[in-house]
């Protein structure tokens, strides 16, 4: 390199990816705009150059200069190996000399530089700290699994966790053949640390996110549900909102779907067979990728759930992964699911079938009961996935708006526990009064006379042996 390059180099002033100082006086600032190179475009760092002039002046260079030189460089991390051209300064009286070095620029998936632990970056020809949430965004990138959400350590233990749910997902991936049979009588433990939720003892967020029961630090753990009247969001009929787990939150989601979509039956062989209008696996799949796959990073926004005289919209806050649009998505794709840890336990636990398949299973569902494909809509806010409704079924939904009004109105008559009584029971229909009993902090006798009581709204019973029978919910009695 000779004085000419440099010239060529400073002819354009500084820019992203240039910047002049008059003397390595300014090191420490120059390291600086390195560091903001090296994390955007790259270029180079020259001193000898007066920034507003441009006149080439050089400096003296002594070995404390480039021992200097060399020792900022190791500022830098991750390390760089960065040649130093020291070039001579035409008729210059005391050997003065311009001192370059060039920085490649970032790619994408390499870790962020810091300068002295902390990241620089540079808007045009500005260098400034960059901001946290860039930074951040970078570390996920470069690290996804270490710096994922669902990969942080929770606050939490695991006598937090509902146990049942995790051996509820033991069975299961059992019984699909996706984990061991050992796994049945495994501590609790030990499963959790198979499954990526513990590691040395410390519950990760994905363990939360599965199989929690206070949701009070994790906002995020909450889904909207709305049936609005007509086709817009002026008015609505039903509002509700949930916190859970994965578990809790996709059975209320499928529970307000089957209260305000229309059944229709089928008769297969001597067997009448009810069907929601829209296929309940297409509902249930999609449901399942919104909560999998969701940004819990984002406290803001909340999977929700839609329903319209014409349309279901069920949204998902964050995008769609890169390379996937609504205009391809429904094409073979390879799966990219955020939240790895999460997406594995759902398929070894059968609730996942192979990476990639919902958007396939959807509209296959769709398919074979004659509706139209479901439609992906993109915006700021989020994915929208819109299934939409036939006539026909908008009028037997109006039937059973009604009657869910009555229900409603009928529910309302009892009280705070006896509902609470009733929504363990809708999630675990062979639980015992005394394991209800437990979750309230009640008896068992005080269980059975709360029971009682619901009986003059709610024909609600316990049918077969008492270890291996089930509760019975009839019907709203008229």
């Amino acid at each position: 390199m000779n004085i000419e390059d440099i010239k060529k180099i400073i002819q354009s002033d500084e820019t992203r990816t240039l910047e002049l100082k008059k003397s390595t006086g300014e090191l420490k600032d120059g390291m600086h705009s390195a560091c903001a190179m090296l994390n955007g475009d790259g270029g180079w760092l020259v001193f000898g150059i007066t920034p507003k002039s441009l006149k080439i002046q050089g400096q003296m260079v002594t070995d404390n200069t480039r021992q200097d030189i060399a020792n900022a460089l190791t500022g830098l991390d991750p390390s760089v190996d960065v040649r130093v051209e020291y070039i001579d300064v035409p008729d210059s009286k005391i050997g003065e000399q311009v001192i370059a070095m060039h920085f490649d620029g970032w790619v994408k998936g390499m870790h962020p530089y810091t300068f002295r632990g902390c990241p620089y970056y540079k808007p045009e020809s500005i260098t400034k700290v960059m901001p946290q949430d860039m930074y951040e965004e970078r570390l996920k990138e470069c690290d996804p699994f270490r710096f994922a959400w669902e990969n942080k350590y929770a606050d939490v233990q695991v006598v937090d966790l509902d146990e049942k749910r995790i051996k509820d997902v033991v069975r299961l991936g059992v019984e699909s053949g996706r984990l061991p049979a050992t796994a049945i009588a495994s501590p609790i433990e030990e499963v959790l640390s198979k499954l990526n939720l513990m590691e040395n003892g410390r519950l990760r967020n994905a363990a939360v996110m599965l199989f929690g029961r206070n949701f009070s630090d994790f906002p995020q753990l909450m889904v909207r549900m709305a049936r609005f009247r007509g086709q817009d969001k002026s008015s609505f009929i039903d509002n509700q909102r949930m916190k859970g787990n994965f578990f809790d939150l996709l059975d209320s989601c499928m529970s307000f779907l089957f209260k305000h979509l229309s059944l229709g039956g089928t008769i297969k062989g001597l067997i009448r067979e009810e069907q929601l209008e829209i296929p309940v696996l297409a509902l249930r799949e999609c449901l399942i990728n919104a909560l999998c796959h969701r940004e819990y990073d984002s406290l803001g926004g909340s999977v929700s759930i839609a329903i319209y005289d014409d349309r279901i919209e069920i949204i998902n806050p964050g995008q769609l992964p890169k390379g996937l649009t609504p205009q391809n998505i429904k094409l073979p794709h390879d799966s990219c699911p955020r939240n790895p840890v999460i997406a594995d336990v759902l398929y070894l636990s059968a609730f996942l079938e192979s990476w990639g398949s919902g958007v396939n299973r959807m509209v296959n569902a769709c398919r074979e009961a004659n509706l139209e494909e479901p439609e992906y809509e993109t915006n700021v806010s989020g994915v929208t996935v819109i299934f939409k409704r036939n006539k026909n079924d908008r009028q037997n939904d109006r039937q059973n708006d009604r009657q869910n009004e009555i229900v409603k109105s009928r529910l309302s008559m009892l009280s705070d526990r006896q509902q609470q009584i009733l929504t363990i029971i809708n999630d675990d229909r062979q639980i015992s009064a005394e394991n209800i009993g437990r979750r309230l902090d009640i008896s068992s006798a005080t269980v059975y006379r709360e029971i009682k009581k619901i009986n003059l709204v709610i024909q609600l019973y316990w049918d077969g042996p008492a270890k291996t029978g089930h509760w019975v919910v009839v019907e709203v009695m008229q």
